[in-house]
């Protein structure tokens, strides 16, 4: 290794360093890594996992869950709503939430509180994804409406903090479901698509997430969620392909609500309106 900047040895300049160890950074460390790592697991017998990355795992008789309970409570009392009265809803779809033009509200506090949720959300909790998706829109200038809204979430987590995805043997498909809604921001003309795969009898995908292009019609909204949802069942395909215990073809299922945009997906001529449409997304 060449003298590092600040620690060259006068009259050795050209001289360079022997490496004792590895070293972070140097194209060899991955596979050092990865060596230390695959001779660790080969010699320690770790028994079975419990945690992994905070996820508590439930063994049943037919099947195993994942769940964070321990992990919402640690959010309750970090952020003072462990005495909350518990919500049966983690978002009020009758708030009207704008953007704030004013002062921020306590931002630092709000982005954290944010950013734990959005980790729980993505492990094992698929139920409050569209309530993370819409209030995260406002982390970088929250108001008192904000607050509210953030708070009505974690008073549901609270009363749901024993939810879990459970998983068995069936069904030995990939199911997928999708939705959109048309227009329902009040200060940005985007729609928001949702979709949510199953495998094994428990969820193992979701996303809800504000649509990046503008559609004109509530067709055009399903559209964008099925071509979403399209895309994430053909990388989970390929997924579970390569994993042995479900073989190398896997049926997959994905079903949406909106017969317009079911005949426009299945219709292979010439359509004017969805060829610019998807150029727009292509942008």
């Amino acid at each position: 290794m060449e003298q590092p900047e600040g620690f060259i040895v006068p009259g050795l300049e050209r001289k360079v360093c022997k490496l004792r160890k590895s070293l972070y950074g140097l194209k060899q460390a991955p596979k050092q890594w990865y060596e230390k790592f695959d001779r660790s697991l080969l010699s320690n017998d770790l028994g079975e996992a419990d945690v992994i990355l905070g996820v508590k795992i439930r063994k049943t008789e037919n099947g195993f869950s994942l769940c964070q309970s321990h992990y919402i409570e640690k959010i309750l009392k970090k952020f003072g709503c462990h005495d909350e009265i518990p919500v049966r809803t983690p978002y009020d779809p009758s708030a009207c939430l704008k953007k704030n033009k004013g002062d921020s509200v306590s931002q630092a506090d709000y982005a954290k509180i944010i950013g734990s949720v959005m980790f729980l959300m993505n492990y094992t909790r698929p139920d409050i994804a569209y309530a993370v998706s819409r209030l995260s829109r406002y982390t970088h200038n929250p108001n008192k409406d904000h607050w509210d809204a953030l708070r009505r979430l974690l008073r549901y987590l609270k009363g749901t903090m024993n939810l879990c995805l459970h998983f068995n043997k069936y069904p030995a498909v990939l199911e997928g479901f999708c939705d959109a809604n048309w227009v329902t921001d009040n200060d940005e003309v985007s729609s928001t698509s949702g979709y949510v795969f199953t495998l094994g009898g428990g969820a193992i995908s979701w996303k809800s997430a504000k649509q990046t292009c503008i559609a004109r019609s509530t067709m055009e909204s399903e559209f964008i969620a099925l071509e979403l949802a399209g895309q994430e069942a053909e990388w989970l395909r390929n997924l579970v392909g390569d994993v042995p215990l479900w073989g190398s073809s896997v049926p997959v299922s994905l079903h949406c609500d909106s017969q317009a945009a079911i005949g426009i997906a299945k219709n292979y001529a010439y359509n004017g309106k969805r060829d610019i449409y998807a150029s727009d997304m292509v942008r």
